[in-house]
């Protein structure tokens, strides 16, 4: 039998591990994952009132629960405390790194660590309940916020901080972050990008959601619009391009409204400096840009400032280095030809990615399937060199050896009943849990909490750092 290990237990893990026991019936799969849950960013990063997008959930256990796929929460690799990735090696014939992102793209101007400007990773991880995330405070004290971003993540956070409670909790949003945004008094949120309409990264459907929220008008300015020169005449666009011009038309042409809250869509605008107010941020300072004929946009030394306690920004995900694996800093992902990890000019045996890591992150949660697809027939067409390598039994039981406990299938189904007894002693649907010991302890593994998670959002920034998305 062919023994492979899975780091990630997202779609692009998932769809690894799927292809690997469709196609050779030889093959056994471990799907490793640092936290105790499964499911990646479509757990904790598709929006919580998006429940179709996380009914992709089901496709995704369909998976873990094959007989010959294994799920093994708790397991980190490399870094303060991980497993090496060398000792991974020795457990397996071959290892596929499905790893993501992990962390945003930063502006690059001055202002951008005042306290009030968070990522919208920061935002996002902590309405989602991630372990690592705690409340920052970041709607406490907020009348405005700016989101500096025109892509779905961009479109997910401007439409969470303008939702309100009843449309909330039916979710499975944790408890303590809609009590927060439940007393919110943001009112006003501004979505900015410095491209046009028809640049922007958003898709129509996400797009006209935020048309459909109670009690919450749109805001387009007809003149930013027509600074596109695709405006007037978009019949040359894609279809998805047009179709979002077209949306963005007909907000422009409605009369204003009396509505409590407002989105404000902007575009041609390019921050350039956060301004504080009393310690914190109290705005942005944005040049106007113009198109320079080649799908870019320049400066016009034309400046305004745009008031706000709240700024997120939505600017990209990258990748970060695992330690023990190449890494290529400028694309922030693992150097590799179809799949196989590249170390120099030779491929590493035994050593593939897939996914973001694997190929930057782009695409939708679909373009993850054939992108697992090549990396696991890479591995396939290797393995008669691979299985000649001795490998233990059960790498269980050396991970237990090593002092790390794993969260067996058993233990997140133990998670998924206590997150559906909160909910129902909350008198809401399912709700989920929102800390490290709260998980471990329902779990009943004998796994402690990390010691190294990561600290609230805002003491993880760098000082000042150099300079849109779906789950990988």
């Amino acid at each position: 039998m062919l023994r492979v290990a899975v780091v990630g237990s997202g779609p692009s893990g998932c769809y690894t591990a799927q292809t690997l026991v469709q196609q050779d019936p030889d093959v056994l799969v471990d799907v490793l994952d640092r936290l105790p849950c499964p499911y990646g960013l479509v757990r904790y990063g598709v929006a919580p009132d998006h429940e179709k997008i996380k009914s992709l959930q089901g496709n995704l256990r369909t998976v873990l629960e094959h007989e010959r796929v294994r799920f093994l929460g708790g397991v980190r690799i490399g870094g303060p405390g991980g497993l090496p990735v060398e000792r991974l090696r020795e457990l397996y014939h071959a290892v596929v790194y499905c790893v993501g992102a992990a962390t945003d793209r930063h502006l690059g101007i001055p202002g951008e660590n005042l306290p009030g400007s968070w990522s919208a990773t920061e935002f996002v991880s902590w309405y989602s309940a991630h372990p690592d995330s705690a409340d920052a405070g970041f709607v406490r004290g907020a009348r405005s916020a700016v989101v500096i971003g025109v892509g779905n993540v961009a479109v997910d956070v401007s439409r969470i901080l303008a939702r309100g409670t009843a449309e909330l909790s039916p979710t499975d949003m944790p408890q303590g972050a809609l009590t927060t945004l439940a007393a919110s008094h943001v009112s006003e949120v501004h979505m900015v990008g410095r491209r046009g309409p028809s640049q922007a990264r958003f898709t129509t459907k996400e797009l006209r959601e935020l048309g459909s929220l109670p009690d919450t008008e749109v805001v387009v300015d007809p003149a930013e619009l027509a600074l596109d020169p695709a405006y007037a005449d978009p019949s040359g666009l894609p279809a998805a391009q047009r179709r979002n011009v077209e949306v963005l038309r007909g907000w422009a042409e409605r009369p204003p409204g009396d509505a409590a809250r407002r989105i404000r869509l902007r575009f041609f605008l390019r921050p350039v400096e956060l301004l504080a107010d009393g310690g914190r941020v109290g705005a942005v300072r944005f040049e106007r840009t113009v198109p320079d004929g080649q799908g870019g946009v320049t400066g016009t030394g034309q400046f305004e400032e745009v008031r706000a306690q709240l700024v997120l920004r939505s600017v990209g995900y990258r990748g970060v280095p695992l330690e023990g694996l190449p890494f290529d800093a400028a694309s922030g992902t693992v150097p590799n030809t179809e799949g196989r990890v590249m170390r120099g000019p030779v491929a590493s045996p035994g050593e593939y990615v897939a996914g973001w890591i694997k190929r930057g992150p782009t695409g939708v949660i679909g373009t993850n399937r054939p992108c697992a697809k090549e990396t696991a027939l890479s591995l396939l067409a290797d393995a008669p060199v691979l299985v000649t390598k001795d490998v233990p039994s059960d790498p269980v039981a050396a991970f237990r050896a090593e002092g790390i406990d794993p969260v067996e299938w058993a233990g997140w189904q133990a998670i998924e009943r206590a997150e559906a007894e909160l909910g129902a002693r909350l008198g809401r649907s399912t709700v989920k849990l929102a800390d490290w010991d709260s998980l471990l302890t329902a779990a009943g593994t004998a796994l402690t909490p990390p010691s190294h998670t990561a600290p609230p959002p805002q003491a993880t920034r760098p000082a000042e750092p150099s300079t849109s998305s779906s789950p990988s």
